[in-house]
Order: structure tokens, then C-alpha cells, then sequence
């Protein structure tokens, strides 16, 4: 959110699912050497967005260097995490800007976002995601 849509300022972390290697323990060895170099937290590199997520989806690259590719999931993904989490104030800001990102992209109706949205749900969390838009849609453009 603060790196591809300017959300806030900054984070406290960052999310990541991790695709490769697969050994995720050399991923946090070297999360650990991150942070001690930088005296950032210990767990400033948070996979716990994976309970959020369900498939994996094409969004834009983040980061490239050899070795690595950091890409940030399609703007209808992130839009499902934050509306199955739907936690906080920060889920419902984050949220917003999102629904308002998919709107400039395709410009439809309440059920044409859900739509394309909807895949993205794990499933379990549909009916909180279902009424966390239906809120956060009435609230930014009035009943469709």
C-alpha cells in the first residue's frame, strides 16, 4: 500500500508471501540480517498475509534486482485481503483507496467490482468481505 498506491507515509511492516527459495528460514536468516544491519524490529517482514490469501496474482513489480522479484498483487487481490481482514482503520482507509484504484481501472458497477474481486476471497471470510464492501461501497458512492 505505501510502496505501488502512496496509501500513508509508512509502514510498520512489510507483508510478504514467498515464493522461492523454499527454504523460508534462509528468507528470515536474511530478514534478520536486514534488520540488524538497519536496527529495524525483528519481525519488520510479516508473512501473516497469507492467511489473506488465496492464488497468486500478476500485479506490478515492486523491486527487481538479480535474484529477486518483488511484485505487489492485482489491485482486485489486495482489495479481498483488506476487505477479509477488515480489522482496522487502516484496512478500511486501505480499502477505500483500493476500491477507488479498481474504479479508475474499470470503471463499473458495485457488481462488476465484487466480481472480479470475489475469486480472490478465501474461502470462509466471503460474507465478512461481502458486507465490509456493500459498507465501504455506500459509503463512497451512495447505493448502486
Amino acid at each position: 500500500m505505501v510502496l505501488v498506491y502512496e496509501a500513508r507515509e509508512s509502514t510498520r511492516d512489510v507483508d510478504a508471501i514467498v515464493l522461492a527459495p523454499r527454504e523460508v528460514g534462509t528468507v528470515r536468516e536474511l530478514a534478520q540480517v536486514v534488520a540488524d544491519e538497519r536496527g529495524w524490529p525483528d519481525d519488520w517482514l510479516n508473512d501473516g498475509a497469507k492467511g489473506f490469501l488465496i492464488g497468486l496474482s500478476a500485479g506490478p513489480i515492486v523491486f527487481s534486482a538479480p535474484g529477486i522479484e518483488v511484485r505487489s498483487p492485482a489491485t482486485a487481490q489486495l482489495l479481498a485481503m483488506k476487505l477479509s481482514a477488515w480489522r482496522d482503520d487502516v484496512d478500511i482507509a486501505d480499502a477505500r483507496r483500493l476500491l477507488q484504484e479498481m474504479l479508475r481501472e474499470m470503471s463499473g458497477s458495485s457488481d462488476e467490482v465484487w466480481q472480479a474481486v470475489e475469486p480472490y476471497l478465501v474461502p470462509g471470510n466471503e460474507l465478512k468481505a461481502q458486507y465490509a464492501f456493500a459498507d465501504l461501497w455506500e459509503t463512497l458512492y451512495g447505493d448502486d
